[in-house]
């Protein structure tokens, strides 16, 4: 693993790693904030977050579901 860093200037690959993770992070949020569905800014709440969790899923509670609880 040495030789790598032979070959590399350390201080060089870790300003391009750190400089490419943080654009791909920009990305993905301006990304994210230009969609309806995951804007946090533009109306953003509690309740629309809930939805987001688990929009479809529905427990079926039976006489054995409820005497187990």
């Amino acid at each position: 693993m040495w030789r790598i860093w032979m070959l590399f200037d350390p201080r060089r690959v870790l300003i391009a790693l750190f400089t490419f993770l943080f654009a791909l992070a920009l990305i993905i949020h301006f990304i994210l904030l230009s969609t309806d569905r995951f804007n946090w800014l533009d109306g953003g709440s509690a309740a629309t977050a809930s939805v987001l969790v688990a929009p479809d899923v529905q427990v079926a509670r039976t006489e054995d579901n409820v005497a187990r609880l």
